[in-house]
């Protein structure tokens, strides 16, 4: 009898819980955004000497004075550029689909943070340039289609796969939200590792709100297999970090063993190759999602609370 209570009493919460999500995004899908989302990997690879000089009248930011003209129409025609342009039209033939994410985006953002305005977003082709694969700057923002064409790409065989596996076209708006939440918002963040583990929770939870309609394995960033690993061992990493009392250490190490990108996270165990990388990061996202399961607090407010705060008030408790 009581197990069918609590079973009912589980469903009504989880009814009431969808509802509420579904009127949230009922009310964020009316938010006002405009934008102008410009090809220019298209505009340039199908330039023309002459069209070239209306190309750089309509874009100056993307064109060097110090660069003379011979040099981008070398560009063109080189045949390793065409062959990278010929690979992203094959996967972005047209970018329907991504523009509409990427409005979807930003109307989450304006949504949480009204003061920002959607910047001119624009496509390009940047020779592989992975660190830089999104640049935003306020009223810009530039994509390099050109790390999006899909992990088997033979253009990326050079690359770890631990990186190329979210060199997809789904984690476009992901790359995305990382820049615009380095600059809209505000995430206070000191030394521990208990620190290090809630101010990137805090950006994982943030980027799932900004996100709704993206699986979380994409935002986390890890492989569908890894993130199975991390929600089924969730007890067992948190007994791990209390039992090694590392929640306020400040050894620099634990960021690389626990934070950082890597291919797989570092207990120096035999079946660390199992695990996914950057596991500290899931663990402070999760404390970050039951503190405000738990807690009545405004987003900004949440991103100014300090971790052990957040902790102390979160009744975080993995399930084992």
């Amino acid at each position: 009898m009581l197990k069918s209570i609590l079973f009912t009493l589980v469903i009504i919460v989880s009814l009431f819980g969808c509802q509420k999500n579904n009127n949230l995004e009922n009310e964020i899908s009316k938010t006002k955004i405009s934008f102008q989302f410009i090809e220019f990997h298209k505009e340039f690879f199908n330039a023309s000497p002459s069209s070239l000089l209306d190309l750089k009248s309509n874009y100056p930011y993307l064109f060097p004075s110090s660069i003379p003209d011979s040099i981008w129409l070398q560009k063109i025609k080189k045949s390793d550029e065409q062959l990278l342009y010929q690979f992203v039209d094959s996967i972005f033939p047209n970018l329907i689909e991504e523009k509409k994410e990427i409005t979807d985006l930003y109307k989450h953002v304006k949504y949480y943070k009204p003061s920002f305005k959607a910047p001119k977003t624009i496509t390009l082709i940047n020779n592989i340039d992975y660190e830089n694969s999104i640049i935003y700057a306020d009223s810009l923002a530039f994509i390099s289609l050109d790390i999006y064409l899909g992990q088997t790409c033979e253009v990326y065989n050079s690359f770890p796969s631990y990186l190329s596996r979210n060199f997809t076209k789904e984690r476009i708006t992901v790359d995305l939200a990382d820049k615009i939440i380095d600059q809209q918002f505000n995430i206070s963040r000191n030394r521990s590792f208990l620190e290090s583990m809630v101010y990137f929770g805090k950006r994982l939870y943030l980027k799932s709100i900004l996100l709704p309609k993206k699986e979380f394995y994409l935002i986390q960033g890890v492989s569908k297999d890894k993130q199975k690993w991390a929600d089924e061992n969730e007890s067992q990493v948190w007994k791990y970090f209390i039992s090694n009392e590392l929640l306020f250490s400040t050894d620099k190490s634990l960021n690389k063993r626990f934070i950082d990108k890597a291919p797989f996270s570092k207990f120096y165990f035999e079946s660390d190759k199992e695990t996914p990388g950057s596991i500290g990061t899931f663990i402070g996202y999760k404390i970050v999602l039951s503190f405000m399961q738990n807690n009545d607090v405004h987003l900004n407010d949440l991103l100014t609370l300090d971790a052990q705060t957040i902790l102390s008030k979160s009744k975080y408790k993995p399930l084992k």
